[in-house]
């Protein structure tokens, strides 16, 4: 293996408009165009600098309360802000040495992880 291409998580039937406004407009993912072989099962696949974001529609979801994505960003306190001003509550946790990091759920509940390289491990 050579790297982690992507990470799929679900969303419920119709749930794309909430998948877009959390990962697209709130965390700043870009949405890229899925293939259209892929396009009519709906959902939304999103890019980031050496990875992709997939979420998928799933007939009787349930949320992912363990499994997650961890995202990295260079300013925790500011996405921190931008959740908690668009009311996505946010959980900060010291437990992991060399990062600050907070944990957070998508608009349908799945976790999501979000870290900050502390400056000692860049």
């Amino acid at each position: 293996m050579t790297a982690l291409h992507h990470v799929q998580v679900s969303c419920p039937p119709g749930g794309e408009p909430e998948v877009r406004g959390f990962y697209g407009r709130l965390l700043g993912l870009t949405e890229v165009d899925k293939p259209s072989v892929l396009a009519a099962r709906g959902g939304a696949w999103f890019r980031g600098e050496g990875y992709e974001l997939h979420v998928g529609v799933e007939e009787g979801f349930a949320p992912a309360r363990k499994a997650h994505p961890a995202f990295l960003v260079d300013d925790l306190d500011a996405m921190s802000t931008r959740l908690g001003d668009a009311g996505i509550e946010v959980r900060w946790d010291d437990d992991f040495p060399g990062y600050r990091r907070i944990h957070t759920h998508d608009l349908h509940g799945n976790r999501v992880e979000i870290l900050e390289r502390l400056a000692q491990t860049r």
